[in-house]
């Protein structure tokens, strides 16, 4: 997921428009309250910020990002008018990990987020997930619970593994049926009830740590 914040309205389309069609998971905002809105919701895997801002400026939402544990790591792009050497050093040592000044090619830009999610991805993926007493091992696909292996379906496993990816964070269970099985949500599927619920059982003391946040969702934490 990508989040893009912009008060252009015609250049938010633009590149929402452009993410989307190059296969991106995005949603754009126009204002930072929105921003953090969908952040209490989602955390993405990447932003793009404008520095100029109504209500809060992009460096300022940039360092909130980089001082929160939960926000710290996801990856940051400016995408601003402000191009002097002095503004992209500001941007690059407040923790962006690119900077591009406005115009700029589409194509460019798609480019620069494909490789800076290579390398975020690359580093990630096979690093062992810790919390509590639980812990999951994307490389070797091993679950431990108080010390015992843990046999799971792939299903359970991958529910498992995004919810200890985001620590902390509550997902509805639309959110988790169209992110682990792919498809939406029609208020009757109890899919996502029932393997919440074997996942429990099988982690034993740690299955608490799922916990169940009434009327929206589920999250896990210590």
């Amino acid at each position: 997921m990508i989040y893009f914040l912009e008060d252009d309205n015609s250049i938010n389309e633009a590149i929402l428009y452009s993410l989307k069609n190059s296969g991106f998971e995005v949603k754009g905002f126009n204002r930072p309250s929105d921003f953090w809105k969908a952040m209490d919701e989602e955390i993405p895997d990447l932003v793009l910020l404008d520095i100029m801002l109504p209500e809060e400026d992009g460096l300022s939402i940039l360092r909130k990002l980089r001082n929160n544990s939960e926000t710290a790591k996801i990856s940051a792009i400016m995408v601003t008018a402000k191009d002097s050497e002095y503004d992209k050093i500001i941007g690059l040592d407040s923790g962006a990990d690119d900077y591009m000044t406005k115009p700029f090619s589409m194509m460019e830009l798609i480019s620069r987020i494909k490789a800076l999610l290579r390398r975020t991805q690359n580093n990630s993926v096979n690093k062992e997930i810790k919390i509590g007493n639980l812990s999951v091992n994307p490389e070797k696909h091993l679950v431990n619970a108080a010390g015992k292996n843990i046999t799971l379906t792939y299903k359970e496993y991958q529910l498992l593994l995004h919810l200890m990816q985001n620590k902390g964070i509550v997902f509805s269970r639309e959110k988790l049926l169209n992110k682990i099985w792919g498809y939406d949500f029609d208020g009757e599927n109890r899919t996502v009830d029932v393997h919440i619920r074997t996942l429990r059982t099988k982690l034993g003391e740690c299955g608490a740590m799922i916990e169940t946040v009434r009327g929206f969702g589920y999250k896990i934490g210590e």
